[in-house]
Formats: structure tokens, C-alpha cells, sequence
């Protein structure tokens, strides 16, 4: 008999019109960004688009706190708001968030103001060089005040899945999470020996140069060009000059829901050469790609038609400030022209709705705008309506958005009396994949990987469940994940290469080596992460340096920001991977300084623990995971597999329940609970098998212990069954034929 307990692998591995002062050129030179002039030194030349700029929400995506800014763009807060055990009230005059609790009465003072197009969030000072979101945030559409955590919280099915976290948390400190985003030539300077900051910016607001490069060298060189003529070298960044691709990269840095691969990015640069995005594995996107949290427009600008196409690019519609292009009305439709000329010059015959209504415009039906956390933001995937996809995942349609007092079958009813091709069949088809991979429903993987394959595929869904198919364990997935590894995207190839983290073959490694050499960083990255596994292995001189190069750039992307948890989280990984362990360990503890709630660092803790033969620590590092999420499924699983280690049935099977009870997939539960009941309670061992290789059947390991249980049963027949199965789909499992030999002896 083979079955047995090892200690386990956790499941989850793996956020200004102002003029420059007088001392710009100091300020410049402090934020330790050398060559840049500030937005100033454009006017001479530029004026009319210095003006444009600087009254634009990108001039204005931060500006200083003032009581003249007050006075213009704020409300008086009539009512205090009360958030837990404190009450918050806003003293626009003054300057002030006023808090009352039960510790007394503290002021926080108003230094910036950030946003303005449909809310304005305030930072104040904080310990250690920290600017912190304040409380209360300003509605600007509403004119009234409002809980800046809590406008946040998504809720599943009538259900939160979300709490509102404290607003002095670090996912609200600006040094972290608005990232370079609202200020320009940005240092953060963070210090991880003091955890301190010394922030520093060259200008409030997205300037001139965050998109154009840095300005010292132009104004010099065109002041001493003689006037008429042109110099050879205009010693700028000419935005005019850039692809459809560049355009695009140059603007999502910002507008993606991503994470940074490198320090620093120069304007026209790839990317998917510095950063990865978030796809439909997160639970801020519905199953069908449109939007339920924030995900910041990229990822759903990628499933675009009309982008695929290489037709349009960001400033198609927007001005490089941000501003809509055809916002007037007799403008409105243009977007789409001359590509839908046909649509346009007959819009009431396409769209069924009448000349001058609100329906009739293209983006009302293509670009539907919903909110979140009171943020408006229209959906740039540019999809057609698809309320059978509201049907079947409450995802929002442009229908119903609209006609409020008609439910979605209504709307449903209507579309497929327009069209007569259903064009709905293709997104309800992919979204019932992203929706089964979420849910680990194993049974439609071999459509998902078709669909991965298949010539057809966009790219974000077939990214999304290569992420999500490795945790199949299914031998299937191999030949797709070495297929997309080829893909044209390297969105896709980068998905295909931390998937291949997950399949020990000599193919998958040969295909990491030759990823480690790809086009683009990202996919390079990934391939670096998968073959963190091997350090030692035989490779050629050509292929040792290519992968390691790769691992430089992989080591440098986790410490890109080295500010945050999850880069030490996943740098520990990193090194456990490479049987560094006690350089894991000290890692994962960096992590767990930064944020001590990183229940997975403490996971991951305990297993390198466990690895070094230190199990009391490892008890130390699980039992920490458990008080701060006692439901936690990694945490109560690898706590039952220790206590097993340690002699302790009843423990394990105690913390092994829980664990399957927080997450009800989980085959690896249900089959070391079938081992420690065998050998009292043998119907409940059955059971507990059967659940096993039912949830996952591509486990012959399963199957062949369903077996082996069924026969002491006495069910031998069952159990010939069984077996008969598992040698007719793995003909090597010897354990199986052994089995079926001596049960067929009996």
C-alpha cells in the first residue's frame, strides 16, 4: 500500500495645473531625476498646450490642499460620518479631518487633493514619510462626503466579499498604492531597514515629461537652433512618431490593473516589458471580462474588436491630457468612423433605437459606463450588449443599464430579435470556462484547453485559464501549455511559462530554457520563475547565459518594489524553490514585518519549517496563520498534514476537515482524511476516496486508494472496477496491476 501523508505544498505561490515654484529646478534635482526641466519650461513655446494640460485631470491628478481649492471644488460636510468606533468630520477651511473617538478628539491635516473627475480622495502626513489616504472622500457628481473604505467593498450574490479595511492601512498609504500615477518623476526612497520614505516628486500631477521624456536637453538645444531652422535631434520623446502599441503602453502604465516587472519605464517602451496585468482569474472581473472591481481599463481594451484590429489606439478618442475628443454632441458618433461608416450614416437601423436618443449612440450600447467606489468608467472592451451573460453571471449589460424598470431576459429577448446571427454563444461559451476553471470544475478541462488552442481565442480569456488550469493537475494540460508557449501573445506565453511551473518533463523545461531567451521581458520573467526548480541544471554555455540573464531580471522584478509584502512573499518563494531555505525564511519574515496579516508568508514559513526538519517552528509559523484566518484552507491543510508527521490523528483530521470545509475542492484533504479513517472507519475512508478522485479523476493515485479501500471493504467488484479503469487510462501504474493481480488471486 503507497498511500500515505507528506507534508504539502500551500496553495497559493504566488496595488496638476500648478505652475512649477521658483525652486523647480531644486525640487527636480531632489526627486534624483536628472535632465528634467518641469512643465514650465514648455510654455514658451508651447503655451496653448501647456494651457490645455495643465487645466486637464491629468495636470490635475494631485494637487496641494488649499482654501482656495476648497472653496472652488468642495461642500461643507453637513453630517459627521461614523466608520467603526470613530466618527469623521471635515473641516474644508481649516484644512482638517476632525476624528472622535473613544481616545478623545485628533485632527489629521489635508496636504493633497487626488482625483476630481468623480471623486477627490485626501492625503495627510504620516509616520515614517507617509502620506495616507484620509477617511472621508468627496463625491464630486453628488456634492456630499462619504466612507472612503467602505465605497469599496464588491458584493458576490447578496453576499460581501469583502470587509472594509481600516483607512490606515497600508493598502491606502499613497507611497504604495497610487504608484507613480498621480505625481510625476516620482522617488519613493523607501528605506526597508527603517520602513521609513522620503518621497519625493517633481511636480504634482501627470506633466509634460512623464509622457515625453525628460526636457533639459530640448530647451537647450532649441534655443540655440537659429530661428527657421530645425535641429537634427530634437532631444525629446515625439509622442506624433509612436505605434498604435506605444501609444497604447505609454498610457496603460497607469490605466492597467497590473503589477511592475521593472523600477523605471521610458516612454515608448513595451508593456509587456514592464508590467503584467491582471486577467479574469481576479474576482473583480465578472466571468465574462466586464468590469465588477476596479481593474483600470487595459485588460478590458485588450478584448476589444476594434483594438485587435489594430485600427484605434488610446488618444483615437482621448487628447494626450485625457480629454474625450467627441464629447459634443454632433461629434458623438465619429469615434467609430470611417471603420463603421454604414452603422453611423444609418445608426436608427443598427442600434433599434430612435435618432437623438440616448440609445442611439454607439458608446451607449459599446461602452455601457458603470461605478464602483463611486469611480464611473465606461467599458472599453467595446463588446456588444450580452444580457444572456447578466443572466447567467449578474455581470451588467447596456440594456439594463438604461431601461432600469426591464429585467435582462426582457432585454435578451429583444437582441435576439435584432440579430438573427447569435453573436452571445461565443462570450456565454468562454465566460462558462472562466466560470468553471474559478470554481475548479474540472470537468469542462478539455474545453478549456481547446479553447486555449483554438484559432480563435482572445487573448485575456486564453491567458486567464492558463493560469487557472495548472491547478487541474491534469497531465492534459502539458501539450496546450507547451502549444501557448508558441502563442503570438506574450501575455499568453508568459501565462503558459509560470503554468509550466507545475510540470516536471524534460519538454517543459527545454521550452523555460528557450523562454528565458523571449522577445519580451515579461515571458522571460516567468520562464525565470518556473525554473527556479532547477538550479543546477546541465545546460549548454548559450543556454546558461540566457537563463541567467533571465533570472537577474526575475530577481529584479521582486525587488522592484521592495516597499511591498508580496515581493519579499514571492522572493521567499524564489529561494525556497532553489532549497535556499533559511533565506526563504528570512524573506517570508521581511514579508510578515511589512504585513503582518500575510497569512500565505506564514504558510509558506512553515514549510521550509518543515523542510529543514524543524517542525515546532513550523507548528509556531501555522498556528500564527490560523489565529489571524482560522478558515484559511492552505493553513489548516498543511496544519493536518504536521500534526499527522507528529503522531496526532485526531488533530490532523480535525484541521483536514476544516480545510476541506473552507474550500470544498480540495482532493488533497479528502484523500488524507480517506487515510486516517481506514484505519477505523473504513465506509468513511470509502467516502472520503471517492470524493478524492472524484474531484480530481487525472489523479490515478486516487482511484488506485478508492480501490485498495473498497476491497478491504469486501466491495471487490467495485473494486476490480476501479482498478480496471485506472489501467485502462495510465497502462503503467504498476501499484494498479499489482492490486488487481492479488485481488483477482483472492
Amino acid at each position: 500500500m503507497h498511500a500515505g501523508i507528506r507534508f504539502g505544498v500551500a496553495l497559493a505561490m504566488m496595488a496638476m495645473g500648478q505652475a512649477l515654484p521658483a525652486s523647480a529646478q531644486q525640487a527636480i534635482q531632489a526627486s534624483g531625476h536628472q535632465g528634467y526641466a518641469g512643465s514650465r519650461s514648455c510654455i514658451e513655446c508651447h503655451e496653448r498646450f501647456y494651457g490645455l494640460w495643465s487645466t486637464s485631470r491629468h495636470g490635475l491628478a494631485m494637487q496641494p490642499y488649499t482654501p482656495e481649492f476648497a472653496k472652488k471644488n468642495l461642500t461643507l460636510q453637513d453630517k459627521e460620518i461614523k466608520i467603526g468606533k470613530h466618527t469623521y468630520r471635515t473641516d474644508i477651511t481649516g484644512g482638517w479631518v476632525v476624528e472622535k473617538g473613544p481616545k478623545g478628539e485628533k485632527k489629521y491635516k489635508i496636504e493633497h487633493a487626488l482625483g476630481g473627475k468623480n471623486v477627490y480622495y485626501f492625503l495627510t502626513p504620516f509616520p515614517r514619510g507617509r502620506l495616507q489616504t484620509l477617511p472621508v472622500a468627496y463625491d464630486v457628481n453628488k456634492k456630499s462626503w462619504f466612507d472612503t473604505a467602505a465605497s469599496g467593498i464588491r458584493h458576490f450574490a447578496g453576499t460581501e466579499r469583502d470587509q472594509p479595511v481600516s483607512w490606515k492601512d497600508t493598502g491606502y498609504t499613497f507611497n504604495t498604492g497610487c504608484y507613480n500615477c498621480h505625481v510625476s518623476q516620482l522617488s519613493t526612497n523607501y528605506n526597508l531597514k527603517t520602513d521609513a520614505y522620503k518621497t519625493t516628486w517633481a511636480e504634482p500631477g501627470i506633466n509634460c515629461e512623464t509622457c515625453h521624456g525628460p526636457s533639459a536637453e530640448h530647451n537647450r538645444v532649441m534655443k540655440e537652433t537659429p530661428k527657421g531652422q530645425q535641429p537634427k535631434d530634437y532631444k525629446i520623446i515625439s509622442v506624433k512618431k509612436f505605434t498604435p502599441e506605444q501609444h497604447n503602453a505609454a498610457c496603460s502604465g497607469c490605466h492597467a490593473k497590473m503589477s511592475p516587472i521593472t523600477a523605471t519605464v521610458t516612454p515608448g517602451e513595451r508593456f509587456f516589458d514592464h508590467y503584467d496585468i491582471a486577467t479574469l482569474e481576479d474576482p473583480d472581473f465578472y466571468p465574462d471580462g466586464r468590469d465588477l472591481g476596479e481593474n483600470y481599463t487595459y485588460t478590458s481594451w485588450l478584448m476589444s474588436p476594434c483594438v485587435k484590429a489594430g485600427k484605434i489606439n488610446c488618444v483615437t478618442c482621448h487628447t494626450s491630457s485625457g480629454r474625450y475628443r467627441f464629447k459634443p454632441e454632433e461629434k458623438a458618433q465619429d469615434a467609430c468612423m470611417p471603420c463603421h461608416e454604414s452603422h453611423v450614416k444609418n445608426a436608427p437601423a443598427h442600434t433599434h433605437h430612435k435618432e437623438g436618443s440616448r440609445g442611439n449612440k454607439c458608446i451607449s450600447c459599446h461602452m455601457p459606463m458603470t461605478s464602483f467606489a463611486r469611480m464611473n468608467r465606461t467599458d472599453h472592451s467595446m463588446l456588444p450588449p450580452t444580457p444572456a451573460a447578466t443572466i447567467a453571471y449578474k455581470s451588467p449589460n447596456a440594456c439594463n443599464l438604461c431601461h432600469t424598470d426591464k429585467d435582462a431576459a426582457w432585454a435578451d429577448s429583444h437582441v435576439r430579435q435584432w440579430r438573427a446571427r447569435d453573436y452571445q454563444a461565443p462570450i456565454l461559451k468562454r465566460a462558462a470556462l472562466v466560470d468553471a476553471a474559478r470554481k475548479r470544475d474540472w470537468k469542462h478541462l478539455p474545453a478549456m484547453l481547446e479553447y486555449v488552442s483554438s484559432k480563435e481565442r482572445d487573448e485575456v480569456f486564453a491567458a486567464s485559464l492558463l493560469r487557472m488550469v495548472a491547478s487541474s493537475g491534469d497531465e492534459k494540460i502539458t501539450p496546450v501549455l507547451l502549444g501557448a508557449m508558441k502563442d503570438p501573445s506574450p501575455l499568453v506565453r508568459s501565462s503558459a511559462a509560470d503554468a509550466l511551473q507545475h510540470v516536471s518533463t524534460r519538454e517543459a523545461v527545454r521550452a523555460l530554457v528557450t523562454a528565458a531567451g523571449d522577445d519580451y521581458r515579461l515571458v522571460r520573467v516567468r520562464a525565470a520563475a518556473s525554473l527556479a526548480r532547477y538550479p543546477n541544471l546541465p545546460l549548454n554555455g548559450a543556454d546558461k547565459k540566457t537563463v541567467e540573464a533571465a533570472h537577474k531580471e526575475y530577481f529584479t522584478s521582486l525587488t522592484a518594489r521592495s516597499d511591498q509584502w508580496s515581493s519579499h512573499y514571492n522572493l521567499g518563494n524564489y529561494y525556497s524553490n532553489r532549497n535556499d531555505l533559511k533565506q526563504a525564511i528570512s524573506s517570508y519574515d521581511t514579508a510578515l514585518k511589512l504585513e503582518p496579516r500575510a497569512v500565505l508568508a506564514m504558510v509558506n514559513k512553515s514549510m521550509a519549517y518543515a523542510r529543514m526538519g524543524e517542525n515546532r517552528k513550523a507548528d509556531e509559523s501555522l498556528k500564527k496563520a490560523l489565529k489571524a484566518a482560522p478558515n484559511n484552507a492552505a493553513a489548516n491543510f498543511n496544519m493536518g498534514l504536521l500534526k499527522a508527521e507528529q503522531n496526532d490523528p485526531k488533530g490532523a483530521e480535525q484541521y483536514l476537515r476544516q480545510a476541506i470545509e473552507a474550500d470544498p475542492q480540495m482532493a488533497q484533504a479528502a484523500y488524507n482524511l480517506c487515510v486516517i479513517t481506514s484505519k477505523d472507519r473504513i465506509n468513511e475512508a470509502v467516502t472520503w476516496c471517492r470524493k478524492a478522485a472524484e474531484l480530481r479523476p487525472q489523479e490515478p493515485k486516487y482511484a488506485y486508494t478508492l480501490a485498495f479501500y473498497l476491497n478491504q471493504k469486501g466491495d471487490r467488484d467495485e473494486a476490480v472496477t476501479t482498478l480496471k479503469a485506472v489501467i485502462e487510462k495510465y497502462p503503467g501504474y504498476k501499484d494498479a496491476e499489482r492490486l488487481l493481480g492479488e485481488i483477482s488471486i483472492k
